[in-house]
């Protein structure tokens, strides 16, 4: 099965959690959001852009999850990317009860995507002591401030252990699949960009440029990399490339990234 087919539906990556993303192709960005179901009742995380509302549905349409069982819609920042279906899915999941659960400096800006009357949907993070209880699962909230908006944070799923975490971790893909294992050799390269062994294809330069493009500085990303060095990982699953499955690789991503250098404003420094 090619690439394109194998990822035409949603995607299992933990208990009762599935990827239903897609591929921006004019940027080549893989965007990532997750569904979360616990029961009859589900969350969704960073739901995705306008354009690929249809996308994200069929594929939360074919978990077998009814819309309107979807208590929560959680925006871990406000880029278009991930907020532009807003007002789709405030329609097509028609849940009187429904939450749009984010930071508060978020929705200054998440306001703008849907009308004032449904402004009353907005509940903060804060609101709720940093969690949110989908019947017997727990989404704790962590903050990673400008990594890369004031307000952006990332969700770690208690039961699990995986970590959505926005922007961190992702990448441009140019070569893409949903789920990344680094090699053995990797840990000790000594230059990422210029493979040692001769291999076509390295992710790692991927990462490292989407992080010194993306984020603000170094000391945004240090202090977001200390916060996650505090949280127990079995996965992490990004906003955008793709996602972490092995306890080594997290380790050596949340080392490398913390040591990073010229990382936004820090390369005209």
């Amino acid at each position: 099965m090619d690439r394109k087919n194998r990822y035409d539906r949603p995607i299992k990556i933990a208990e009762g959690i599935y990827w239903v993303g897609f591929h921006e192709e004019r940027t080549n960005l893989h965007c990532n959001p997750y569904l979360i179901i616990e029961g009859d009742k589900a969350v969704l995380i960073d739901g995705g852009s306008r354009p690929d509302f249809a996308v994200v549905m069929t594929k939360i349409l074919q978990t077998g999850i009814n819309p309107k069982s979807i208590e929560a819609l959680i925006y871990q920042h406000y880029d278009p990317d991930l907020c532009g279906s807003i007002p789709n899915m405030i329609d097509i999941c028609d849940n009187l009860g429904l939450k749009i659960l984010s930071e508060p400096s978020n929705n200054i800006f998440i306001n703008y995507y849907i009308e004032k009357k449904q402004h009353h949907l907005f509940k903060t993070i804060d609101m709720i002591d940093n969690a949110f209880t989908l019947q017997d699962r727990t989404l704790t909230f962590f903050r990673t401030p400008y990594c890369h908006n004031a307000g952006s944070f990332v969700t770690y799923d208690e039961r699990t252990k995986t970590l959505f975490s926005s922007d961190l971790f992702g990448s441009f893909s140019s070569t893409w699949d949903l789920f990344l294992r680094l090699e053995e050799e990797c840990f000790t390269c000594p230059d990422h960009y210029n493979c040692p062994n001769g291999k076509d294809y390295c992710p790692l330069p991927d990462i490292i440029d989407f992080h010194r493009h993306i984020m603000p500085n170094g000391k945004a990303l240090r202090y977001a990399m200390d916060v996650l060095k505090g949280i127990d990982i079995d996965i992490v699953a990004p906003q955008h490339g793709s996602i972490l499955t092995e306890r080594k690789d997290i380790k050596f991503m949340i080392d490398t990234l913390a040591s990073l250098d010229a990382v936004g404003i820090d390369a005209y420094a």
